[in-house]
């Protein structure tokens, strides 16, 4: 892993004298120093993106550009410890993770892209005109143009990943930035795309901060024809005002408040494992993670009981080791903010079932972003720590007594993304999960995902959705050819 992180520009690998240190939040050693973008760079980055756009791989026949995408998938397998290395150095999450999860979908993106589109196929119709003539309608797809494309920290690799590919395989050149935090992983991207030949401006790299810095940078530039961006909702907003003069195109994944719905038929230990999973899960730093546990009042409190034993067994261990199952936050300053939801939860009345604070490990993890994985009850619904996204290793369990109430409940919120529900009754399953206000809905499972489904959602959680043919959707333009015959 290079000790130094460098922007990638135009085919060339590009430092700036302006720097930031990205820190392994394990144990708060320095990882890397990174280059950070200035609007200068920006500039360069985009031209070459548009100069890119303008020669040949916007004009390049879709086998071809399935062809490169199957190379940069390729590259990633050859440097597949490499990229397992980053993840883990950036984030402190499992190995076991990295390797089974972030970056095999990282190289099953690059792969499913190049497979998507050149089985895409695009609409055509014969219309017969008033006077009896007839003309042939079809639709062609185009690039969008100049893609800026912003990624999170959570899940760097996989999420950088699951723009950058799409954006390529329709024809579009890019401005990527990672998140400071967690940039590795792109860098190591980089270093592949350039390595196999890509020609040079179709993807660019940026490394840098959001306000004030690169983020800003790329989403207030004139040659910027649209901008993904997964992460916080406030930075969506933000975003939004940003292109608002251009009426740009947008597509957003946003934060989340979920809630998991366990009935009283469920499964039981199914049930209990699964709310484990998915409130655990990348200690808790998982958009798509449960906050907000309803439980049936029969099953209740041998639930709460249940899951505090199975969450007390979680191993908060070196990431290395195959039996790790938490790692830490991201950062001392995402710590702290967990923490401070915990504090509040004491304020508002919580029951602390199990956590609620910084482990001591006696090593130096001590001088990491540890949390304990955290279970509240005895909250209201209008509890701040019941509304607002804490993003952490973290449930609230409350008991609900009919159908009818756990659904207004669950829907109750601001934000609207994923809902997870427990049952084995499949017709409820079926008409409880069609009145979720979420983007996405689980019935006795959790984060099982295929890509050519829609991912996305609605309210505070986003604007669009990704994912198979909805990528395609987004990441090109659609005009319509009308021949008079």
């Amino acid at each position: 892993m290079p000790s130094l992180i460098r922007h990638y520009i135009n085919g060339q690998f590009v430092e700036t004298e302006k720097r930031f240190q990205n820190i392994n939040p394990l144990n708060g050693r320095l990882v890397s120093e990174v280059c950070e973008a200035s609007q200068a760079e920006v500039d360069a980055a985009v031209k070459a993106a548009r100069a890119a756009m303008d020669g040949s791989w916007g004009r390049m026949p879709v086998a071809e550009r399935a062809q490169w995408m199957h190379r940069i998938a390729d590259g990633i397998e050859a440097r597949f410890e490499e990229f397992v290395a980053a993840e883990v150095a950036d984030t402190g999450r499992p190995v076991k993770q990295a390797r089974t999860l972030d970056v095999p979908r990282g190289i099953a993106n690059f792969r499913f892209f190049g497979d998507l589109i050149k089985t895409a196929h695009t609409e055509c119709f014969e219309t017969t005109t008033a006077s009896g003539d007839r003309a042939l309608n079809y639709t062609v797809r185009k690039p969008l143009g100049v893609i800026a494309a912003i990624s999170p920290w959570n899940l760097p690799m996989l999420l950088f990943s699951w723009k950058v590919a799409p954006a390529l395989a329709m024809g579009n050149a890019i401005v990527a930035k990672p998140s400071e935090e967690a940039p590795s992983s792109a860098a190591l991207l980089a270093q592949v795309m350039h390595d196999i030949g890509l020609p040079a401006g179709v993807f660019n790299l940026v490394n840098g901060l959001g306000g004030g810095s690169t983020g800003e940078f790329m989403t207030s530039h004139p040659g910027i024809d649209a901008v993904t961006f997964t992460g916080e909702s406030r930075t969506g907003s933000h975003i939004m005002k940003a292109v608002a003069d251009g009426v740009k195109d947008i597509s957003f994944e946003l934060g989340g408040k979920n809630a998991a719905i366990v009935f009283a038929d469920a499964d039981f230990d199914k049930a209990v494992d699964g709310v484990l999973r998915s409130s655990f899960t990348n200690s808790g730093q998982v958009c798509l993670c449960s906050e907000r546990v309803l439980v049936q009042r029969p099953i209740f409190e041998r639930f709460v009981a249940a899951l505090k034993e199975k969450t007390e067994a979680l191993r908060l261990g070196w990431p290395m080791d195959e039996d790790t199952d938490i790692g830490p936050q991201i950062s001392k300053e995402h710590q702290q903010k967990v923490l401070s939801y915990f504090e509040l939860a004491r304020e508002e009345g919580a029951t602390v079932v199990t956590g609620g604070q910084v482990p001591v490990f006696g090593d130096e993890r001590d001088q990491g972003s540890w949390v304990q994985p955290t279970i509240w009850t005895g909250l209201p619904d209008s509890a701040r720590c019941l509304r607002e996204e804490v993003f952490g290793p973290v449930c609230h369990i409350a008991p609900f007594d009919t159908e009818e109430e756990a659904v207004a409940r669950a829907n109750d919120s601001a934000y609207g993304l994923a809902a997870a529900i427990w049952t084995q009754d499949i017709t409820r399953a079926h008409n409880v999960a069609q009145r979720m206000r979420a983007g996405l809905v689980w019935i006795n499972t959790w984060y099982l995902r295929d890509l050519r489904t829609p991912f996305g959602g609605v309210r505070l959680s986003g604007i669009g959705r990704e994912g198979g043919r909805h990528s395609m959707d987004f990441y090109s333009e659609t005009t319509n050819i009308c021949v008079k015959l």
